[in-house]
């Protein structure tokens, strides 16, 4: 695999390709890859992370929505989670992301805050 672009932020783990699918995610629309909140380290998914980071990962706070931490593959924009929850292609360069995601957004995101004690 060649390197990002200098433009580009890393991303870490089992990458495939250049439009950051993984070994564990790589249809024509697993494009994204996400900033974990424990670490700000880029990885395709939540199973790359848990292969390669050397610790748990941790869920972006609702407070935290505005954050820029979704990288589309295909052209390197990165979104804040807000703005990803919202859409279901790159506002920048239409590619489709898959829908399914969110079929496990709870792994990466807390959609509600953390009761407190």
């Amino acid at each position: 695999m060649t390197p990002p672009p200098l433009d580009r932020p890393a991303v870490l783990g089992a990458v495939v390709d250049d439009m950051t699918r993984c070994v564990h995610y790589r249809g024509p629309t697993d494009i994204i890859a996400i900033r974990f909140a424990c670490c700000g380290d880029y990885y395709p998914c939540h199973r790359c992370h848990e292969e390669a980071a050397g610790h748990p990962a941790e869920q972006w706070a609702p407070e935290q929505h505005d954050t820029a931490a979704i990288l589309c593959g295909a052209c390197g924009h990165e979104l804040t989670i807000a703005e990803y929850f919202a859409v279901t292609a790159c506002p920048r360069c239409a590619a489709p992301f898959n829908e399914r995601c969110a079929l496990h957004r709870d792994l990466y995101f807390q959609t509600e805050p953390l009761a407190g004690p």
